[in-house]
């Protein structure tokens, strides 16, 4: 968690509705230097920005790391409806606030592009650039995962959200906090960090694999860009707390809390007119590179631009990041 990883540059901020964050935070060290927010994704924390959290500040740049809810110092709430993406878009809009470094460029991974996406929607003002990793930029809509898996079936032969089906099930964290140890390499870890990327393309990806996988407590070795003290520190991370938290973020979007909000959204808050970078890789199995390119192409973005990166799963931060202070180095260049 961020108090615990980074203790000289970290903070505890408690939100107006009371809703406490810890979160990483340094200042730039040249006020014509970009402060960057660093939005993570599942099951992670602002530990997996350690690289970036390094090279960034190493620059001169400023960044805000936190603990998203349901993470590390953050609080876990139990009720789903905390887990809407106006609630939290809300509360890193007050984080922003509070240090006093908006606008900022935003970078996201994961489920974090999504509430990137929605500070975007309801606070433009506190952005000046976006960079998502993975998962692209997310319209405000109703999200239809039933919809996504009968499409991608068709297009690439397997249903690239097909395990959301187990993490929306009312016992999924339990199934996962029995198979989460502190040795190397648990169940859902090991699946969600795992050897080659295309374990999740077999075992991740399809229906009813997942559960079977973590079920019977079955591991991948550790992949060779996760050290044995990296694994480690993120299995403390995750032990602190329950799965519950973490999956909170699936139940509440297929579940549908934030269809109202989303049907709110005013249509000239839908488009993005910023600077806008996607950051995808050839082997990630379940964000596919191809959705960004659409995306990317649907008139929706009016600045954007894709990169692929190769050789590369899911976890761009992690398995590639010396390309990817490449890419940042030069999206930056524009500010």
């Amino acid at each position: 968690m961020a108090l615990q990883q980074f203790p000289d540059k970290s903070k505890s901020f408690k939100t107006s509705d009371g809703t406490t964050y810890a979160y990483v935070v340094v200042a730039a060290k040249d006020a014509s230097k970009s402060t960057f927010l660093l939005l993570h994704g599942f099951p992670s924390s602002s530990y997996d920005w350690r690289h970036q959290i390094e090279s960034l500040t190493h620059l001169g740049h400023g960044v805000i790391a936190p603990d998203l809810l349901g993470y590390g110092g953050t609080d876990s709430p139990a009720e789903l409806e905390k887990y809407r993406f106006k609630l939290q878009a809300g509360h890193i809009a007050e984080i922003l606030k509070e240090e006093g470094v908006a606008p900022v460029i935003g970078i996201s991974h994961d489920w974090g592009s999504g509430l990137l996406s929605r500070v975007y929607n309801y606070h433009p003002e506190l952005l000046k650039g976006l960079v998502f990793l993975s998962v692209p930029y997310m319209e405000p809509s109703k999200f239809d995962v039933d919809a996504i898996n009968g499409l991608t079936e068709q297009l690439f032969g397997y249903p690239v959200f097909g395990y959301w089906h187990f993490f929306n099930k009312d016992d999924a964290s339990d199934i996962g906090d029995k198979n989460l140890t502190h040795l190397q390499g648990a169940s859902l870890t090991s699946l969600l960090y795992p050897t080659t990327p295309e374990i999740q393309r077999e075992q991740l990806c399809p229906y009813g694999n997942a559960e079977a996988w973590i079920s019977s407590g079955k591991q991948s070795e550790r992949p060779s860009w996760l050290s044995e003290t990296e694994l480690a520190t993120h299995e403390k991370i995750l032990g602190s707390k329950s799965y519950s938290g973490p999956m909170s973020w699936y139940k509440a979007t297929v579940r549908g809390l934030n269809d109202e909000d989303e049907a709110a959204v005013p249509e000239d808050r839908k488009s993005v007119s910023l600077p806008t970078l996607f950051v995808n890789s050839d082997q990630d199995y379940i964000t596919r590179t191809e959705v960004a390119g659409q995306i990317a192409q649907s008139g929706k973005l009016s600045d954007v631009q894709l990169e692929v990166i190769q050789g590369c799963g899911h976890w761009v931060q992690l398995e590639k990041k010396e390309e990817l202070l490449e890419i940042l180095k030069k999206f930056a260049s524009r500010f």
